[in-house]
């Protein structure tokens, strides 16, 4: 028997069958919507509420704050309610409908920007508010509980699951939390890992992964946990979701696709390689889905 905790993580790992490259490269996929709200985000929602409690800074009861883009605010949304907590989450307005529903199903209260305000606006707002003491601001930008998580889980159960054997490890670039922490986690162990970090090239736009002015590059982010970044542009990510679905039986979102995307450049790139990237879900009502698959599901 587990609780609702114990089933954030241990997720499974698959190795793609028809879409890898045919130059002895392996690309695996850790599929991360297997987690109870749907994300790798889970992982950190769950480190930065009971490290906190660790530490004696909340207490059930209390009022827990947090600018998100969608999937963080899901998974806040969830393990606040689990624990019994009062959640405000702060984000664009031009987030989709589902998301926003997800959230204000688990009890959360959604506080809306507008789109021009953008994730930046939501952060500020955020702290103002924090700052005010309207509750207690989680701040996974800058939080360390945040790549804590994958530092303790997500590196060690990919490094599990592949025996050692992983010699790259492609990852989007949101709030840095997966990246810096599965690096983290690698750097330490008994081989070299290349670790490689995807962003939407300039003018592209990807949900969930981000392309941060300097003034706002997340706070955890150790850019020496990185040893390179590829640009991903949306088309690319959307064809590769689509091909995901027709050819791998892999339903996901297009941050999945623009990782998967980027993993198999990586793949072409490096012969014999055998890497692994990030597979979240994500929602159905985006425009990407209205225009790959011809109408909203």
């Amino acid at each position: 028997m587990s609780t609702l905790e114990q089933t954030i993580g241990n997720t499974p790992l698959v190795k793609l069958q028809r879409m890898a490259p045919d130059n002895g490269s392996e690309v695996w996929l850790k599929l991360e919507g297997n987690n109870p709200a749907g994300s790798v985000k889970d992982r950190a929602a769950l480190s930065m509420i009971v490290e906190a409690e660790k530490r004696g800074e909340i207490k059930p009861g209390d009022v827990l704050i947090e600018a998100t883009s969608g999937n963080t605010g899901i998974a806040l949304a969830m393990i606040a309610a689990l624990k019994g907590y009062r959640m405000k989450l702060l984000m664009p307005d031009n987030m989709s409908q589902e998301r926003r529903a997800a959230m204000r199903a688990y009890g959360a209260e959604l506080i809306l920007v507008t789109k021009e305000q953008g994730m930046e606006g939501a952060r500020d707002l955020a702290l103002e508010m924090a700052n005010c003491g309207e509750g207690k601001l989680l701040d996974q930008f800058n939080n360390p509980d945040n790549p804590y998580a994958h530092y303790t889980t997500t590196g060690p159960e990919i490094w599990q699951q592949t025996g050692g054997r992983i010699t790259h490890f492609v990852s989007s670039m949101g709030t840095t939390g997966t990246i810096t922490g599965v690096s983290r986690f690698m750097r330490e162990q008994s081989k070299p890992v290349t670790i490689v970090g995807l962003q939407p090239e300039e003018g592209s736009s990807i949900p969930g992964i981000r392309r941060w002015p300097a003034e706002y590059l997340p706070g955890i982010f150790n850019a020496s946990l990185v040893d390179e970044v590829l640009d991903i542009h949306q088309r690319d990510a959307e064809n590769t979701m689509r091909e995901l679905a027709v050819r791998e039986g892999i339903f996901c979102g297009v941050s999945s696709g623009g990782a998967v995307a980027g993993a198999l450049r990586v793949a072409k790139a490096n012969p014999g390689a055998g890497g692994g990237g990030d597979h979240l879900r994500s929602w159905r009502s985006l425009p990407f889905y209205r225009g790959v698959w011809g109408r909203a599901f």
